[in-house]
């Protein structure tokens, strides 16, 4: 009785209360007096109706709509962009363009209207500018100001020639096409400074993610450029903030008392402000976490910058950069302040800029040949101010013409930042709706070319001296390991260990971690020194020669695989993942996972590398290594092995003869004890595999037994350290559900 007393007590509450409630009621409706019923014409269910389509276009429920499309859309265009090897942003900014009248808005009139109707558009232009204050206050955090302090001389020289030259071709520009173009009403200066900061801004966190992906942050060339961009984003931004206050002022005098409450607000901001930041962030440089009070604190600091160079007439994103750039110098502190605005800033909030700033761009107004030629010849002029000025004042100050061209390439990439300055210029009217949709087009020209410039720069200029170490070392037995976690990387060095113990002259271990370019801290520049350090200690602790790998990449997965095929590598280890959906229906046909839907699996599912009803007890990673990888792979399993002494090969399939080369490792390296047990007779009857044992027992007698017809039990896997088995061998283990799979010992799965 005692174990039911809750449920007892749970329905005694549901009915009395229930009770009370009815008679309630009933006793209430007899107090009514006059009470006139409207009656309608309308059935129930037409009244539902009624309603439900109310409530659709309840303004609330429009926005929340509207923000689950362009997050959906932006985060598949932004994964394919990745696909082709180009910053996911640039996708979600074309995603926006399409989401607009260029092609939603032109085929689908009836849906856009819908979905984007125009007196809905100022809620979402809030919401964006919200989430823009917010990703400004990123930026700001991530420039770090001491390196412009450093001996950066050459840094800066580039950087504002890279800010003058494309300043003076854009107002050039200007002076031929402000007959045409010009809205009316703005005066020339304005016009000009605006076709002029145009021409001259640099996207600093697009530039910074493309040197981390391409791993040159830490030469010359890497230092340089992010110097020059950090010099470049401080420098384009205050005179962004000046030519605001004089387009607003009306007139340069005007302007002039605008810029001197600008420049008291920047004073006040150094001198008053910063040191109570830092007395603040002093207080709690220790904490791993920031409390609630202080994160106030600061979001209030935001908040208000913002406010004060709104009411000033610089614009809110100055103020937010500016609160950004005086936080803190405690790169712990501001790491954990970063992470904890930038996923809702990027995720949610800047594809609903993007998507505004694409309604705005109606590419369909580019509707004559002339157009399209003026779009060109803006192109031109915004690469050969940025690109050619970059790379002639780098080649002046004494870099090599590489590292010139690279820099120039690099310096041009324009991206965000750009559509933020377009749309200022957009909003105070100073740009018209073809101009504006002609620059956008150059920001994203501009954006997309670094890449492919890059790459063509490295073949022109590519080292003609081999790498003697990978000529000498196609002759050794190499393996590659991916960790995510430190925890993950000691288990696959051990692992690794195993096979290459005693051959360390004629074997190559490389430790591989790689990190999304969305998740790079660009003010943590120890990141790689504190992930590699334990594996280093574990390293010398077991006597094993380690090499480290460390990479930014657009597409982890892809880069394991595309790392192993350069390499040429002997095996790739990799530890096994999880997935919310292993196992089920929705799991294997729609590739459900914890990022709620992986394209990489519906596409290999239309394209045939996997059968639509095939399970795959694997990971996104792990799935996506075994089936693109052109080398053998294996995947570890870990259950905390501490030695490899006795390992158990269960033979399903003849193909499992393509452990023997693995088992031979094993006994050669670390003198393990070999049982494989014949499931099916297949080492009876094949004369290969029983060659092949017979020459391992000649070599190493007493290493290695055969059992044949015996039941796979508890007891007996237990018994050993290891359970070595192909991926095929494995499936059909976990198609005939044994009942010790659940509390198995470590395995390690080979993918041939």
């Amino acid at each position: 009785m005692h174990k039911y007393k809750n449920t007892i007590f749970y329905s005694a509450i549901i009915i009395v209360f229930s009770c009370i409630m009815y008679v309630t009621f009933i006793n209430g409706k007899a107090l009514e007096v006059d009470v006139k019923n409207i009656a309608s014409d309308k059935n129930d269910w037409q009244e539902f109706i009624d309603s439900f389509i109310s409530n659709l276009h309840h303004p609330l429920a429009l926005l929340l709509m509207q923000i689950i499309a362009i997050v959906i859309v932006a985060r598949i265009f932004g994964w394919l962009f990745n696909k082709i090897g180009q910053p996911a942003i640039i996708g979600e900014i074309i995603a926006g363009i399409l989401l607009g009248p260029s092609l939603f808005g032109m085929y689908f009139p009836e849906t856009s209207a819908v979905l984007f109707p125009l007196d809905s558009l100022g809620n979402l232009q809030l919401l964006s500018q919200v989430g823009l204050i917010l990703f400004m206050f990123v930026i700001g955090m991530e420039l770090d100001l001491k390196i412009l302090k450093s001996k950066a001389q050459d840094a800066v020289v580039i950087s504002h020639a890279s800010i003058v030259i494309p300043f003076a071709l854009g107002m050039v520009l200007a002076y031929y096409t402000y007959a045409y173009f010009a809205p009316e009403g703005i005066n020339f200066l304005s016009f000009s400074l605006f076709m002029g900061i145009a021409m001259s801004i640099t996207a600093f966190p697009v530039l910074a993610r493309i040197v981390q992906e391409r791993g040159i942050q830490k030469t010359k060339l890497g230092t340089v450029v992010l110097t020059a961009a950090a010099a470049d984003d401080i420098t384009a931004w205050c005179i962004l903030a000046v030519v605001i206050a004089i387009v607003k002022a009306g007139s340069f005098v005007s302007a002039l008392y605008v810029i001197a409450m600008a420049i008291l607000y920047v004073i006040l901001m150094l001198k008053l402000v910063r040191p109570f930041l830092r007395h603040i962030g002093n207080l709690n440089a220790n904490n791993k976490t920031l409390s609630k009070p202080v994160v106030a604190l600061f979001l209030l600091v935001l908040i208000l910058s913002s406010y004060l160079t709104e009411i000033i007439g610089i614009h809110a994103l100055f103020g937010a950069f500016m609160a950004g750039a005086i936080m803190p110098d405690n790169n712990k502190f501001r790491h954990i302040f970063v992470e904890k605005v930038e996923d809702v800033a990027v995720i949610l909030f800047l594809p609903l800029f993007f998507v505004y700033t694409g309604l705005r761009t109606e590419i369909g107004l580019l509707n004559d040949i002339y157009l399209w030629k003026m779009t060109g010849i803006i192109i031109l002029v915004a690469v050969i101010g940025k690109f050619v000025g970059s790379a002639f004042a780098a080649k002046y100050v004494g870099q090599s013409w590489k590292d010139s061209l690279s820099i120039g390439a690099l310096m041009n990439t324009r991206g965000l930042m750009e559509l933020v300055a377009l749309n200022i210029g957009f909003e105070l009217g100073v740009l018209t709706p073809e101009v504006f949709a002609m620059m956008v087009i150059m920001a994203l020209v501009t954006t997309f070319m670094t890449g492919p410039v890059l790459d063509l720069l490295n073949k022109i200029f590519k080292d003609k001296s081999q790498s003697t170490d990978e000529i000498l070392n196609e002759t050794k037995f190499k393996i590659l390991f991916y960790f995510d976690q430190i925890s993950a990387g000691k288990n696959l060095l051990k692992l690794a260990n195993t096979f290459t113990k005693n051959q360390q002259e004629n074997s190559v271990v490389t430790a591989l971690h790689l990190l999304n370019s969305s998740d790079v801290d660009l003010m943590d520049n120890k990141y790689e020194q504190k992930i590699f350090l334990p594996l280093e200690e574990e390293a010398r602790k077991i006597n094993q020669k380690l090499i480290n790998l460390y990479k930014v990449s657009y597409d982890v997965n892809s880069e394991i695989v595309d790392v192993a095929h350069k390499g040429n590598y002997d095996l790739v280890l990799i530890e096994l993942g999880s997935s919310i959906y292993d196992g089920t229906i929705l799991g294997r046909l729609l590739g459900f996972t914890t990022r709620i839907v992986n394209p990489e699996i519906i596409v290999d599912k239309v394209i045939g590398k996997e059968k639509f009803f095939d399970y795959s007890p694997f990971d996104d990673q792990t799935r996506y290594v075994i089936t693109n990888s052109r080398i053998p792979v294996g995947i570890f399993i870990d259950k905390n092995l501490e030695e490899v002494n006795k390992i158990f090969v269960p033979f399903f399939h003849e193909s499992d003869k393509k452990l023997i080369p693995f088992i031979l490792k094993f006994i050669q390296n670390n003198d393990s004890q070999i049982v494989i047990m014949d499931i099916k007779g297949h080492l009876k009857t094949n004369t290969f595999i029983k060659e092949e044992i017979r020459l391992i027992e000649q070599a190493k007698p007493n290493h290695i037994s055969v059992l044949s017809d015996v039941e796979i039990d508890l007891n007996l896997i237990q018994q050993h350290d290891l359970i070595l088995t192909t991926v095929k061998s494995w499936r059909n283990m976990i198609d005939k559900k044994y009942n010790w799979l659940k509390n198995t010992t470590s395995l390690l799965l080979i993918k041939s």
